[in-house]
């Protein structure tokens, strides 16, 4: 019985071995099966950080560049010749990104609060400027120009220092105007200078100096994932670098590869399909509707309420989704109060309710057919179902008809406050009798969760 043991013993040593071994090659085939590590399935919400030159200008997009020089659209065209002298460049809003009152320890005390689990900052945008001192993106980044600091080493630091947060990188693979690009675009893509000279060289940058633990790439440039060798990146990335056990990719390698290819699944900008999918995705999505950077012309009503958010957050995670939650800060390096109230206010809400949350997983329904604005989620680990409704009922009670309960075992507790009664109801279910609170004595303000134990 012991040779037993012992055999058995050096097998699962000869597995665990195995799999931390195993090697991937650099085909999308061999790509795709890395599994995704657990923490970022775990972790359901994360802070998306556009910030740039384009913070600047701060109107209209973060693609305020490519619209005033490339497509010429009238509203750009017309800002800059109210505002700026003739003659002027975009590469003369450079010397005002001057980031002086930015703070990485207030920001993640920010990004903390709103109960966020990773970050991930654009460390360069489709213009080509990089927030660190990139030797590849020479006297157009922070260190050369503006601030002159390495805002990705300083926000890095503070998020490693002060929190718990993991730390996520956005790259953007082409440049808008960079000539090698443009050289590349115009010989469709059969040469291939500007990857080899710039993309590549400052992702392999990126995650040698930083070793972020997302990697959220994007900007294909229409270019094949061929032409940007991401499978050979790739395959690095998981094989060989300093954070290939714990890295976590999205799927915007090259054209075609969104939704298809690499880790989770982005699939468009605010994408948000309201069922289950069979592959991990994540809702990337603004909290100002209308732009990814900050815009000094934005009015209230292009801000996301607290209420759409948390809505948008309880969709994602019961559809097995992550949520991104955007920001633009300001070209001195503020978060504008706005971001900050509705960060802070859905922390607030997580801190009753993120049992629901965090840890969950998607449930057999997703959301109920007899009460439509309630989403559930699921822990396996404590076998509680979690009902989340959206609006708290007018008539003091709430159907619920996806659970199958039992009398005598099963129980409904409203996180934040304490067991409710419910009854079971003809057509299955059960109704359940929510308390009379005045707004004060409410667990929280916005959307509220049932847990159920012993029911199926």
């Amino acid at each position: 019985m012991a040779f037993v043991h012992r055999v058995g013993f050096v097998i699962l040593l000869f597995m665990v071995s195995y799999c931390m071994c195993k090697r991937y090659e650099p085909t999308w085939e061999s790509i795709d099966s890395r599994p995704i590590p657990g923490w970022y399935d775990e972790a359901k919400v994360g802070i998306f950080i556009h910030w740039g030159v384009f913070s600047v200008p701060s109107f209209g997009s973060e693609w305020f560049w490519c619209y005033w020089r490339d497509k010429k659209l009238r509203p750009y065209v017309d800002f800059m010749n109210k505002n700026y002298p003739p003659g002027f460049t975009y590469a003369d809003f450079g010397p005002m990104f001057t980031a002086e009152f930015f703070n990485p320890k207030q920001w993640v005390d920010i990004f903390a609060s709103s109960g966020a689990k990773y970050i991930v900052l654009t460390t360069k945008h489709h213009e080509g400027f990089t927030l660190w001192g990139s030797k590849n993106s020479w006297n157009w980044n922070a260190v050369d120009v503006g601030p002159r600091r390495d805002l990705v080493g300083e926000l890095a630091t503070a998020l490693r220092s002060d929190s718990n947060l993991h730390l996520g990188l956005y790259h953007s693979l082409f440049e808008w105007f960079h000539p090698l690009f443009r050289e590349d675009k115009a010989n469709a893509y059969k040469t291939n200078y500007f990857p080899t000279t710039k993309a590549l060289p400052e992702l392999y940058d990126l995650i040698n100096t930083y070793k972020p633990e997302v990697l959220w790439s994007d900007g294909d440039g229409n270019a094949p994932a061929t032409y940007w060798n991401s499978t050979g990146f790739l395959a690095w990335l998981y094989n060989d670098s300093p954070v290939k056990d714990f890295v976590v990719t999205n799927d915007r390698w090259g054209l075609g590869t969104i939704c298809n290819h690499g880790g989770y699944y982005t699939c468009a900008d605010r994408y948000n399909p309201g069922h289950l999918l069979k592959h991990k995705w994540e809702n990337c999505m603004t909290i100002d509707q209308k732009s990814w950077g900050y815009r000094r012309e934005a009015v209230l009503s292009d801000y996301l309420s607290t209420a759409d958010i948390i809505k948008t957050l309880v969709e994602t995670v019961s559809c097995g989704g992550n949520l991104l939650v955007n920001v633009g800060p300001t070209h001195d390096g503020r978060i504008a109060p706005i971001f900050e109230e509705r960060l802070r206010e859905m922390g607030q809400w997580l801190k009753v309710n993120g049992e629901a949350i965090y840890n969950s997983t998607a449930w057999r329904a997703q959301n109920d057919t007899i009460t439509p604005a309630l989403w559930y989620t699921f822990r396996p680990q404590e076998k509680a179902i979690y009902a989340i409704t959206l609006s708290w009922p007018s008539n003091g009670s709430i159907i619920l008809g996806e659970p199958k309960v039992s009398q005598g075992q099963t129980q409904v507790a409203l996180l934040g406050y304490k067991q409710l009664k419910w009854e079971p109801v003809a057509a299955g279910g059960l109704r359940v009798y929510m308390p009379q609170l005045s707004p004060s004595e409410m667990p929280c303000s916005w959307a509220w969760t049932l847990k159920l134990t012993g029911a199926s």
